[in-house]
């Protein structure tokens, strides 16, 4: 049982000026792993304070100390691997592999990306009578959610620490525990006081104070279109900056030439990774008409080689985070089936065998048309649809007939067939076949998936802004 009762402020561990506090569900378990303080708009306020303080002396600070402080952070953040996957398998419920091959990772590779990229960012340019001059956003509000709490946060982080940004972190409440080792951390290498700040709380409390403070310069939000929405509505009451990274509903467009089981290996991998809480996961299979028989077979071939179970027993799949999000999944998997899609796997309930902790069945619809709500709507679960086309045009159209555009994926063998695939996507990250990740590669949608990047230096640019001098001497 961890238990955290006071919010990392202007460089110390501060009591809360409130006494609301919440258990932190394990959601393998539904028992509390966890108890934090919900801060208040005081403690909000108090952090947001230091990190103004902070601001003068952390933006001016030199690019070579920038990259000294980056590398310290990830040396540290490493040395803490096995305590962040024991905290990513307790509050998220992420099975152990994901916990280190994901979540750790990631987590890690945003801050040694980030100093990386900083050694190549010029923060001064001369073009012909004037000099333009990059230099920090100022304070940066951070809201991060709960389903990457490694990855969400400290791609924000290390971007803001990048540009000389202080900033306050609103953490999801119901996986906090990451964040807060990631200020023992910040802590540890001597970050400046005021630089980084954290406080815990609802988002009606936290989340909206930092989207509508007026001593906050800008926002960095993921999560839902929603929420978004209402961020965007709270910082134009102050002109603030925003960068959203919002919901997706992505196509995975199988090609004629593909191999069908390699195909609906990385299908199914893209529904159960995570338990399928990836905003930028593919749920919409887009198959040749002439091949939807054998890509469904292969889908239940390689299904069993994900297998659901506790996160602490070599599982691939676990639960989903919270009883919410499992009653959400399971309204969904129902309407798919009210709209008379062909369910050849899962459905609603528990899996066999499982009858506490929030899991839900790896499901599988076929006969899905591109209109039903759950090929439009993101579930955020387990889910697969399986769609069908019969040209390519018409597979890039389907792709695209939906309000979102995080990412999109196409596997095949034909390489003019793939670039034209990938180049009509109207998404923000293609993925060709098995491409691994590039931690400087940015990330972030189109249309309602979201505004700016994030991710390597198109990340750090996120938090800089733009000077132009005229007449500045040599």
């Amino acid at each position: 049982m961890r238990t955290i009762l006071k919010h990392y402020i202007n460089g110390e561990w501060v009591e809360s000026t409130g006494n609301d506090t919440e258990d932190v569900i394990n959601p393998a378990t539904e028992e509390p792993m966890g108890q934090i303080s919900l801060g208040t708009k005081e403690d909000l306020n108090k952090a947001v304070q230091a990190a103004r303080d902070a601001f003068p002396g952390f933006s001016q600070t030199s690019k070579e100390e920038r990259i000294e402080m980056l590398e310290n952070i990830a040396e540290a953040y490493a040395r803490r691997k096995d305590e962040f996957i024991d905290v990513m398998t307790d509050e998220l419920g992420a099975p152990l592999e994901i916990s280190e091959k994901i979540h750790y990772s990631m987590g890690y590779n945003h801050f040694a990306q980030a100093a990386e990229s900083l050694k190549t960012i010029e923060f001064m340019e001369h073009r012909g009578n004037h000099t333009v001059v990059k230099e920090s956003v100022g304070v940066s509000g951070l809201i991060t959610p709960w389903n990457f709490p490694t990855n969400q946060a400290s791609t924000k982080i290390a971007s803001a620490f990048a540009a000389g940004s202080p900033v306050v972190l609103k953490p999801s409440e119901m996986t906090p525990f990451a964040a807060i080792m990631l200020a023992e951390i910040f802590d540890e290498v001597g970050v400046p006081k005021g630089a980084f700040n954290l406080v815990n709380g609802t988002g009606e409390t936290i989340g909206d104070g930092i989207s509508s403070h007026p001593d906050i310069d800008f926002v960095s939000f993921t999560g839902s279109a929603g929420v978004g929405t209402k961020i965007m509505q709270n910082a134009s009451e102050t002109i603030k900056n925003v960068a959203l990274e919002l919901g997706g509903k992505s196509p995975l467009i199988v090609l004629e030439d593909a191999d069908m089981k390699d195909a609906a290996r990385n299908a199914v991998s893209n529904i159960a990774t995570n338990t399928g809480q990836v905003c930028s996961a593919a749920t919409r299979m887009i198959v040749p008409a002439s091949k939807k028989e054998e890509f469904e077979q292969a889908v239940l071939d390689v299904l069993p080689e994900f297998p659901v179970g506790h996160p602490r027993e070599g599982n691939y799949v676990g639960p989903l985070v919270s009883k919410k999000q499992w009653d959400t999944v399971q309204s969904y998997i129902e309407k798919g089936m009210d709209e008379g899609a062909n369910l050849i796997a899962g459905g609603t309930g528990l899996p066999e065998g499982l009858e506490k902790g929030y899991y839900a069945k790896p499901t599988i619809f076929t006969d899905v048309t591109n209109d039903m709500v759950i090929a439009q709507e993101e579930i955020f679960g387990p889910v697969m649809s399986i769609i069908t086309y019969d040209t390519i045009d018409q597979a890039i159209e389907i792709g695209n007939d939906v309000v979102y555009g995080l990412a999109g994926y196409v596997y095949g063998k034909d390489p003019e067939t793939l670039r034209k695939v990938a180049t009509s996507i109207r998404a923000g990250r293609i993925k060709i076949n098995d491409a691994s990740h590039d931690f400087n590669a940015p990330f972030g949608g189109y249309k309602q998936s979201g505004i700016g990047r994030e991710w390597g230096d198109y990340g750090i640019e996120e938090y800089l802004e733009k000077k132009a001098i005229l007449g500045f001497p040599s």
